[in-house]
C-alpha cells in the first residue's frame, strides 16, 4: 500500500495530468531492450540516468526490467526485481519526480510500490498476469493500460480493437475497485500493429480520448520510423519529436521517450508561441 509520500506522490502526477502534457522519461534496465539495451543494465549507471532525465525536466520515471520488444526472451519475477529493486530504492526517494514501473507482473508490481513507485505501467492492460488488477487496487497506485497483440492481423479495424481492449481493461479495474481517475490508456504503438494501424492508431488520438482517460503516447525511436523513414535507431529523435508534438496537439496526456531534454524544450516552445495552451 502506498504511504503517505507516496499518496501524495500519485495525486501530484494525476493533477498535473490536467494542467499540460508531461514527460515521462525511460530507464530500461535491462540486456536486451530494442533502443537503449545494456546502456543502464548496471544498477549504478541505471541511477545515474535516472537522476539525470529527472533534471533534464522529466515529470515521471519509468523503470523496466523487462524487455517487451519483438522477440525479447522473458524473465521472471525474481529476475526482473533483481535488476529493478536497487534502481528502485535509490530513485523513489531521492527524486522530486515520481516513478513508475514498467511491468504486467502482480509480484513486481506490488514490490515496486513498496519500494516507492507510484505508478504501474502494465502494457498487457491488465490481460496477462490475473492477480495484477487486484494487485493494482491493494496498493493505491495510479495505473496505465496499453494495447497489445501477441501477433500481427493486418485486416483487423485496428482501433476498433484498441477500443475494445482498453475498454474491456477499464471495466476489469472497476471490477478490481481501481479508481477510474487513477487510469490512463495508451493505444499501443508499435506492438502488434502494421506501420499503417500504427498510423491508425495516431491519428485516431482524438477518438480514443472518448475513452475517458488521459492517453500515454510511446513512440520514442520505435520501429515505425525505420520502415517510414529508413532510419536507425540512433537517428529517429527528429521523427520521434514530431510524432510527439503532433500527439500533444490531438490530445496526448503524456510522452513516453528516451530523450526528454528535447521533448522538454518542444513542449515549452508549444506553449511560448502559443500553440500549446
Amino acid at each position: 500500500m502506498l504511504d503517505p509520500a507516496g499518496v501524495a506522490r500519485r495525486d501530484a502526477f494525476l493533477a498535473a495530468l490536467a494542467a499540460r502534457p508531461l514527460v515521462m522519461g525511460i530507464l530500461n534496465v535491462t540486456p536486451d531492450s530494442f533502443s537503449d539495451g545494456g546502456l543502464h543494465a548496471a544498477h549504478d549507471a541505471a541511477i545515474a540516468r535516472g537522476r539525470a532525465m529527472a533534471g533534464e525536466g522529466a515529470d515521471v520515471i519509468d523503470v523496466g526490467g523487462e524487455s517487451t520488444r519483438p522477440g525479447a526472451v522473458p524473465v521472471d519475477a525474481d529476475e526482473e526485481l533483481a535488476r529493478v529493486g536497487p534502481v528502485l530504492d535509490a530513485l523513489c526517494p531521492g527524486l522530486d519526480v515520481p516513478v513508475s514501473i514498467d511491468t504486467y507482473k502482480a509480484a513486481v508490481a506490488r514490490e515496486a510500490v513498496r519500494r516507492g513507485a507510484v505508478v504501474v505501467n502494465d502494457v498487457w492492460a491488465l490481460g496477462r498476469d490475473p492477480a495484477m488488477a487486484d494487485a493494482v487496487a491493494e496498493t493505491g497506485a495510479a495505473l496505465v493500460i496499453m494495447h497489445n497483440r501477441e501477433s500481427i492481423d493486418a485486416d483487423l479495424d485496428i482501433v476498433a480493437e484498441v477500443e475494445r481492449v482498453l475498454d474491456a481493461a477499464l471495466a476489469r479495474a472497476a471490477r478490481a475497485g481501481i479508481p477510474e481517475d487513477r487510469i490512463l490508456v495508451d493505444p499501443g504503438i508499435g506492438f502488434g500493429k502494421t506501420v499503417e494501424q500504427n498510423l491508425a492508431c495516431l491519428r485516431a488520438l482524438p477518438r480514443l480520448a472518448a475513452l475517458g482517460r488521459p492517453i500515454l503516447l510511446g513512440v520514442s525511436r520505435k520501429s515505425l520510423f525505420g520502415r517510414l523513414l529508413g532510419r536507425a535507431v540512433d537517428e529517429r529523435l527528429p521523427a520521434t519529436l514530431a510524432t510527439n508534438i503532433a500527439g500533444v496537439l490531438a490530445g496526448a496526456a503524456v510522452i513516453r521517450v528516451h530523450d526528454v531534454a528535447p521533448h522538454v524544450d518542444a513542449l515549452a516552445m508549444l506553449r511560448a508561441t502559443g500553440a500549446l495552451a
